[in-house]
């Protein structure tokens, strides 16, 4: 049997209304549940990224990536294993203003390389930029200290492979053209 682990796979689409709700309709036929998922502008203007982190088998996300790639809005759909990715996440603690008293927050903040975002009367927020289980050993120690709120956003990546989107879409692009004598 086939072991589960993280993929991140990587959908390169034009900006089209109901696109999420077909490319995540993919994940729910085939029963996989998406772990993390985040949408941003890539850099070619009119192209959006999405970056969907799933716990699965290999040959389970290349079937995925595949049926994605078939999309029409979408140009390129790819999957990466962890060794093929710098990835980061940003999460947010919203702490009670009694647990500065409880520790030298400061020496804490600095030694977990977070920053405190904002300072009210009530609380603070502490930002933590950093891979999932850097933040979730933030959430760990800072659980005795009573957290109000807790939020991580998805995962951001960079892949390591050097084929840029570019030379995908030239390559693309270039299937189309026929040479007619």
């Amino acid at each position: 049997m086939e072991e589960k682990k993280l993929y991140t796979i990587t959908a390169f689409t034009e900006n089209h209304i109901g696109l999420l709700n077909k490319i995540t309709i993919v994940f729910t036929r085939r029963k996989i549940n998406i772990e993390s998922l985040t949408v941003s502008e890539s850099q070619i203007k009119g192209i959006h990224s999405f970056t969907i982190v799933v716990n699965s088998t290999k040959s389970m996300v290349e079937k995925v990536a595949s049926q994605i790639d078939k999309l029409v809005e979408v140009i390129k759909a790819f999957y990466y294993e962890e060794d093929q990715l710098i990835a980061q996440e940003l999460a947010l603690y919203k702490m009670p203003m009694s647990a500065i008293k409880m520790i030298n927050m400061g020496r804490f903040i600095r030694e977990n390389n977070a920053r405190i975002l904002d300072m009210q009367q009530e609380y603070f927020v502490i930002e933590k930029t950093g891979t999932a289980q850097e933040t979730q050993d933030l959430l760990e120690k800072l659980r005795p200290l009573g957290i109000l709120e807790f939020i991580r956003s998805g995962r951001v990546i960079i892949t390591k492979p050097m084929k840029t989107l570019d030379e995908y879409m030239d390559d693309k692009n270039n299937s189309y053209f026929y040479t007619i004598e």
